[in-house]
């Protein structure tokens, strides 16, 4: 993970769960949390609407 220049996850419980399970490979790395439950089906309209939008702002 020390490779990555961010790390994005779908919601709070994953950030948590990469803190406790990484925490020194995750020292000083960026991680997103993008707040989608998973509440949807692979490559649902929505849900790919939505990874859109929230991603939008952290990418170039």
């Amino acid at each position: 993970m020390s490779w990555a220049d961010i790390i994005v996850v779908m919601e709070k419980q994953h950030r948590a769960k990469l803190q406790r399970r990484f925490r020194k490979a995750l020292r000083g790395q960026r991680i997103i949390c993008l707040d989608i439950p998973d509440d949807y089906a692979f490559m649902q309209p929505e849900l790919v609407e939505l990874l859109k939008t929230r991603m939008a702002r952290h990418l170039p």
